[in-house]
């Protein structure tokens, strides 16, 4: 998991992302028809680590585990799910979602819905677990293609482990992606302004 919350911690967050519970309204045949792929972030396209540089794993199909404490496929049709995580040397990663679906109908429901599940991430994490407390933040939203929007996350354990995260959800047409950043620390840690720019460089790059 990116954030590198702990064992029983990721077990809470993944029973939080499952109890989401909302369920989009789109046609049964969900899959999107074969178009050019979306194009992903390079590793140097990250927030800069201040001693570390980043390494960019291959793009690969599905879902990536790393988005489940706040992001889920649950209730959303079988869409083209593609994704690439990055790591540094240090305890600090990031993972990049792409979704293209059938319309940019169905891409703006699918980015509303996924920011409603980050919006509300914070509080589903306390709600399933007491030794996690959490705090969600709105960083705005950026003017690039369709939009896009950064949110912040910060966890405390009961045991004193703390994390950060940053997410974004942004739209190009009838694509979808999501990016997410995290590592050990709290909001004074985070780097939003990069993050914003690495968000605006994801969405611009998608086609």
């Amino acid at each position: 998991m990116s954030m590198r919350i702990r064992t029983s911690a990721l077990t809470a967050l993944t029973v939080a992302a499952l109890a989401a519970g909302t369920v989009l309204t789109a046609p049964a045949a969900g899959a999107a028809p074969k178009a050019a792929a979306p194009k992903f972030l390079s590793a140097s396209q990250l927030p800069p680590h201040p001693t570390s540089s980043w390494t960019a794993g291959p793009v690969t199909d599905g879902f990536p585990e790393g988005l489940g404490f706040c992001v889920s496929t649950e209730g959303v049709p079988s869409y083209d799910y593609r994704h690439r995580e990055f790591r540094t040397d240090l305890d600090t990663s990031a993972v990049q979602l792409t979704v293209v679906t059938g319309t940019a109908a169905q891409a703006k429901a699918l980015a509303k819905h996924y920011g409603d599940l980050i919006r509300t991430c914070a509080d589903r994490i306390e709600e399933s677990s007491p030794d996690i407390e959490a705090e969600g933040r709105d960083y705005g939203s950026l003017p690039v293609e369709e939009g896009a929007r950064v949110r912040g996350l910060h966890t405390e354990t009961s045991w004193g482990a703390t994390d950060v995260a940053l997410l974004s959800v942004g739209r190009d047409g009838r694509t979808v992606t999501v990016v997410e950043w995290g590592q050990m620390g709290d909001f004074d840690d985070a780097p939003v302004a990069a993050f914003k720019k690495t968000t605006t460089t994801a969405v611009n790059k998608l086609y």
